[in-house]
């Protein structure tokens, strides 16, 4: 017998928007530390301090709350990728991420592939955002621009997905804010060379 309730009107009027947010908040935190298959509502629900059927009922249940996570990631990530703003800080803005809990859970997400899938929309616009980027003379245009993306998110990613390799080069810890800072200003350095920005 399903032991799951609907969530009691005392309970759904609290504060809606505070409790989604905690518990998208919960969730990124509770992904990006055991990734998809891992994590369970339960420890969601405990980390934000609510009723596990709170999830079910704002989000339709583990998959929706990923899934919404994924969209307000994507959101955040379009506004960062901005075509107004130079690849380099563009870059660099994403290097800062592989200290939050978004990023983990991106990583977790790609390297245990259990997932659920996500619009694929965003990367696609993203590809096209660097498409543009070679048309206007920001970047050479012999380039593939979905190569060039995957390149891009890869070295972005590299504190995050190569911690040790990272420290044993540099003989810094990579996931401090420092290493980060020092790290985005180089790749900030490359891309402007790339570009023949320097």
């Amino acid at each position: 017998m399903d032991q799951r309730r609907s969530p009691s009107a005392s309970e759904r009027k609290r504060d809606p928007e505070r409790t989604r947010a905690l518990l998208l908040e919960a969730a990124a935190a509770e992904f990006g530390a055991k990734g998809y298959a891992a994590t369970r509502t339960t420890d969601i629900a405990a980390r934000a301090g609510v009723n596990k059927q709170l999830i079910s009922y704002y989000f339709g249940g583990k998959e929706g709350l990923y899934k919404e996570l994924a969209t307000s990631w994507h959101s955040s990530a379009a506004e960062m990728a901005s075509a107004d703003q130079p690849l380099d800080q563009v870059l660099a803005g994403f290097v800062q991420t592989t200290l939050t809990d978004h990023g983990r859970l991106w990583a977790w997400s790609n390297l245990a592939g259990d997932s659920p899938p996500v619009d694929e929309a965003f990367l696609r616009s993203q590809v096209d955002q660097l498409r543009d980027r070679q048309k206007a003379g920001e970047l050479p245009s012999d380039l593939d621009p979905g190569f060039l993306m995957l390149a891009l998110m890869a070295v972005a990613a590299a504190p995050l997905t190569l911690r040790l390799t990272a420290r044993q080069i540099t003989g810094e810890d990579p996931a401090t804010p420092e290493f980060v800072s020092k790290y985005a200003e180089q790749l900030s350095l490359l891309m402007r060379h790339l570009s023949g920005r320097t």
